[in-house]
């Protein structure tokens, strides 16, 4: 028993939209003793790469960063650039996050999705994938109450899980102590429909068997289920 989990249950999730009055959309996730807030900006502007470009478009980009005191000992601040890790987290969400969002609606406009760690117990990109969605889930709705967008802009829901085999046992959503013993540790990012959109993770100690390999991916599809329904249940 895993402090008082079963080996297939998630922890407890709790989704807050609207936690920051400011930004264009916003939520909070408690996701076990992992806190994170997510932030969406609209800018008019786009990013150098797309300026000149043909026909409608737009981009969404994401940043993530862990605070100082968002784990047991204090972690610089990263004020000039992100570090390995942080890049290859903000990577993934913006990916995630753009695959689910029609960017023609944003003609001419860049979403930026903040992701700032506050509490880190294991499992942070997953929840950051997670808030980033419930916050452009908030930002669309305000958005189109108030006549910015004519149509819904997420083409599906998205969020990612962690799922691996610590000490020969298959398990759902590691937190960190279970994540640092791991043999296999992915993280399976998808959709509420079953469509996959990434996995990513590794053996940590010896290759991984295929037959394996897709149980665990599937796994966590089918998870995902269970976590878009906080989502769902957050904004009614």
């Amino acid at each position: 028993m895993r402090k008082g989990r079963q080996p297939f249950q998630l922890r407890e999730i709790r989704v807050t939209p609207g936690y920051n009055r400011f930004a264009e959309g916003s939520a909070l996730v408690e996701w076990g003793d992992t806190r994170v807030l997510a932030t969406v900006t609209v800018e008019n502007k786009l990013p150098p790469h797309l300026r000149g470009k043909k026909g409608r478009v737009g981009w969404l980009t994401a940043e993530y960063a862990m605070l100082p005191r968002s784990t047991a000992e204090r972690t610089q601040r990263e004020r000039l650039y992100a570090g390995g890790r942080s890049l290859e987290i903000q990577r993934l969400i913006g990916r995630s996050l753009r695959s689910v969002t029609d960017l023609t609606l944003f003609h001419g406009q860049t979403l930026t999705v903040d992701v700032d760690v506050l509490q880190a117990d294991g499992g942070t990109r997953c929840a950051g994938i997670l808030a980033g969605y419930a916050a452009l889930h908030h930002a669309a709705g305000r958005l189109v109450r108030k006549g910015a967008l004519d149509e819904w802009p997420l083409t599906h829901e998205v969020a990612a899980v962690s799922v691996g085999v610590v000490r020969g046992e298959t398990l759902l959503d590691l937190d960190f102590h279970e994540d640092a013993a791991a043999e296999i540790d992915l993280n399976v990012v998808a959709t509420a429909d079953g469509k996959l959109v990434e996995v990513q993770g590794s053996g940590e100690e010896r290759p991984i068997d295929a037959g394996r390999y897709v149980e665990l991916v599937a796994q966590g599809i089918s998870a995902v289920q269970g976590l878009l329904a906080h989502v769902r249940g957050s904004f009614t």
